[in-house]
């Protein structure tokens, strides 16, 4: 009986569930995220620092599958239908988690059902940027002449319900004036007619609108987040010039299907903060325009949830719907 008790531990291991035994030697098989957009925008430069970053750690390869269009809803639908196991995230950004349930009727997920939150990675601030022969040179006489001339103010936008245009619609609401909304398909062609002077503000990423502000083709009037940026530490927050409490941003986090191990998140969670606190990421994170913003699962889980709260309530405040 002594000589067997061995081959009797072993079988009793060889009966564990695999749920247990995946737990505890995750990641034993390459990770997938998925990214609800093409190669080259902030949330895939983003994910793929951390993915980078994660594959020097892990045993195995973390590997990013973009799947754009249809504003994000295909990706965050795969990703919410993957098993629960750990080898499937999601980069969940400001659009497809935040924006989406309040102006897509119909969305085939739920942003905070569907999916456990891991940590954000990185915030991407806006900034209201104006062509330099716009008279208003702060936020204060942007709002000023807004009121002095009722929906005459042309703002461009990256799209319908992209942040950018949210962001402007919160920024109305929160002001009490009425802008006119110009939208364009994507940020490139908008901030190309703001240096041309076809329109004369715009919000903006800080990311694609600092060579424009630094080589004098476009004034920086304030930025969204709560206080100034690093890349443009004189420019005034707009919750500082008027518009108390005024925040908005866009961001990138990670998130994984409702029903993975918490064991799982918990170890994807240690090693993504670890890696967004080493100086050189905060660094590189910095350059690239985006803020650094590790979080615990709790905390991001908040965070969406409120997001979700305030732009459903902009969308219908501004009428602002997307077919879905």
């Amino acid at each position: 009986m002594i000589a067997r008790r061995p081959l009797l531990a072993a079988a009793a291991l060889g009966l564990m569930a695999p749920g247990v035994r995946a737990q505890s030697d995750y990641p034993n098989k390459p990770v997938r995220i998925i990214v609800p957009f093409p190669p080259g925008q902030a949330a895939d430069i983003a994910t793929r620092l951390i993915a980078d970053e994660l594959s020097r750690r892990w045993p195995q390869r973390v590997v990013v599958e973009n799947r754009g269009g249809g504003a994000g809803v295909p990706a965050l639908e795969a990703g919410a239908r993957s098993p629960a196991d750990g080898y499937t995230l999601t980069a969940g950004t400001s659009g497809t988690l935040g924006i989406n349930p309040g102006v897509i009727p119909r969305l085939p997920y739920d942003s905070e059902r569907d999916f456990a939150a891991i940590s954000n990675i990185a915030m991407v601030p806006l900034i209201i940027i104006a062509h330099p022969s716009f008279p208003a040179h702060s936020i204060e006489a942007l709002i000023a002449k807004a009121r002095a001339e009722p929906g005459k103010v042309d703002v461009a936008s990256a799209g319908p319900a992209s942040s950018q245009h949210m962001a402007a619609e919160l920024f109305a609401n929160r002001a009490g004036i009425q802008l006119n909304i110009v939208h364009y398909r994507g940020s490139g062609p908008a901030v190309t007619d703001l240096v041309a002077g076809n329109v004369p503000v715009m919000f903006d990423s800080v990311a694609s609108a600092l060579p424009h502000i630094r080589s004098g083709r476009a004034r920086a009037l304030g930025v969204t987040v709560a206080r100034p940026v690093p890349q443009l530490p004189e420019v005034p927050a707009i919750a500082q010039s008027g518009i108390a409490g005024y925040e908005a941003a866009g961001w990138t986090g990670l998130v994984a299907p409702t029903g993975t191990p918490p064991e799982v998140l918990q170890r994807i969670n240690a090693d993504v903060v670890a890696i967004l606190r080493e100086p050189a990421i905060v660094q590189r994170i910095g350059e690239l325009g985006m803020i650094a913003d590790p979080g615990t699962p709790a905390e991001f889980g908040a965070f969406v949830s409120r997001e979700v709260a305030k732009w459903r309530e902009v969308a219908r405040l501004a009428n602002v719907r997307l077919d879905g």
